[in-house]
């Protein structure tokens, strides 16, 4: 401990992920200690001891773990918060025929992150705040991460938020755990996550792929900057930059193909096939994903987000002046209608719907059937019911467990110190042993074991990925 009885240490790779702090402060018979993300408040647990002597000796054990996992002594404000941009659009107003809009839910600040399945519907905004809601519009939750939500992706039955402090938080559970940590030199743009596998999109055109362990597999720089557009599959991650649209192989990062657009990236979509870039130059681009440009939708405005139906029939596109267009599989444009609640910052299709999030921070289910289409032509349209959102607790992300002392019908895994590393592996019988569990490293304790709901093994094998709540076995 240093001389005044605060010590405050900051782990932070070039390379990596971490860039954290963790101070510590003795006060008496009192033990004060912060941590989080360099540049951040963070958090604070305050501890009492029932001597100065035994405080004293708490602490310096606290330091003597944290330096042996790579902490060392710092200057508090020397090094700097990540970088963050965040989107804007200059947002004008429609002149088209309203949209049949059947409710919209105003979520309290502009709202980039979307997803929407067969049981609910999400929605994130720059405030941290993410509701989930029924089709129906009904909201049933409420989450509330650090810092703004730039992206919500589902892989799987998993559902993750990415925001801009660096971090991609697992939804899936009763409480948000940290799944994945972005390095600190990254100014994120978007994510995409695919069997395990985050795909980062950053402001320098950057490409960054990391796997269920937060370890980079690879890095690329593409020929533009602007990286608003990453997607991934199978078999490769689909960038789009301010040059176009380059595809790489998944595992070992080799360009596979580039595709020019006319204008910059501004959002991407991907089917079982084919790509959809909305450009700056009033178009969403269709590309086949052996990289050869099948053919082109002309908007009125630059294309800030699209969305296709799942089959591909019907290409939805928003514009930065509160449109939105709707085209058929050859190109040919169906309808444009105003959304009556900003422009769409992102979007997306389910069951004849078609789900915004916008600059106003609204969430808004518009019914895009043929005959809903047809009426709100002639200027018939449903009554828009407006949701209010009640008034429920926010549940936030956590680094604490439950102790539980019987596993009863959950999955018993354990984390082990391997070279260096904390990792998890499956002790309940009938699983691989060797593999790794994708599981948070802010609760990782060396020799503990945690009772979690389920595992499932990743598509590609070789590791395993928790469901449901994590207790600790004790």
């Amino acid at each position: 401990m240093s001389g005044d009885g605060v010590t405050y240490l900051e782990l932070s790779e070039d390379s990596g992920s971490a860039h954290k702090f963790y101070e510590v402060i003795v006060a008496g018979t009192q033990v004060t200690i912060r941590y989080g993300r360099i540049g951040e408040s963070g958090q604070t647990k305050v501890s009492s001891f029932a001597s100065e002597e035994k405080a004293r000796a708490a602490a310096a054990k606290k330091v003597g773990e944290k330096v042996r996992k790579g902490y060392a002594q710092a200057v508090m404000g020397a090094r700097a918060a990540r970088t963050v941009t965040r989107r804007v659009m200059v947002s004008q107003r429609s002149t088209a025929k309203s949209a049949p809009v059947l409710w919209r839910f105003d979520s309290g600040a502009a709202a980039f992150g979307i997803f929407v399945d067969e049981r609910r519907c999400w929605v994130g905004n720059e405030s941290g705040d993410v509701f989930t809601l029924t089709h129906d519009g009904a909201v049933t939750g409420r989450f509330r991460l650090p810092d703004a939500v730039k992206c919500i992706v589902a892989d799987d039955f998993w559902i993750y938020a990415g925001c801009d402090d660096g971090r991609v938080y697992d939804l899936s559970g009763k409480v948000p755990r940290a799944a994945y940590d972005i390095a600190a030199d990254v100014d994120i743009y978007w994510l995409d996550i695919h069997d395990g596998i985050l795909g980062v999109s950053d402001r320098e055109g950057g490409l960054t792929v990391i796997d269920h362990e937060e370890e980079s597999l690879w890095s690329r720089r593409s020929t533009g900057d602007s990286g608003w557009m990453v997607r991934i599959d199978d078999s490769g991650v689909y960038q789009g930059h301010s040059t176009g649209v380059t595809a790489y192989e998944l595992t070992s990062g080799n360009q596979q193909w580039h595709a020019r657009t006319r204008g910059s990236v501004l959002f991407g979509w991907q089917e079982n096939d084919a790509v959809y870039a909305g450009t700056s130059a009033n178009q969403v681009h269709m590309v086949a994903k052996d990289g050869r440009a099948e053919r082109s939708y002309q908007c009125d405005a630059a294309v800030f987000s699209c969305a296709t139906s799942p089959d591909g029939r019907y290409v939805f596109a928003g514009d930065n002046y509160s449109s939105v267009y709707c085209f058929d599989d050859t190109g040919r444009r169906l309808w444009k209608l105003g959304t009556g609640c900003g422009s769409a910052y992102s979007m997306q299709y389910h069951d004849e719907k078609l789900y915004l999030v916008t600059t106003n921070g609204v969430l808004a289910c518009l019914d895009v059937s043929e005959a809903a289409i047809r009426d709100a032509e002639q200027g018939v349209l449903p009554q828009t019911v407006s949701v209010k959102a009640p008034e429920i607790s926010a549940v936030l992300p956590s680094a604490t467990v439950e102790v539980t002392a019987d596993a009863g019908d959950g999955i018993v895994v354990e984390c082990v110190q391997e070279s260096g590393t904390l990792r998890v592996h499956v002790v309940s019988p009938g699983f691989q042993r060797s593999w790794n569990v994708q599981f948070p490293r802010e609760i990782r304790q060396a020799g503990a074991r945690y009772v979690v709901d389920a595992v499932a093994e990743s598509g590609r094998g070789g590791f395993y990925r928790v469901r449901g709540d994590i207790r600790r076995l004790g």
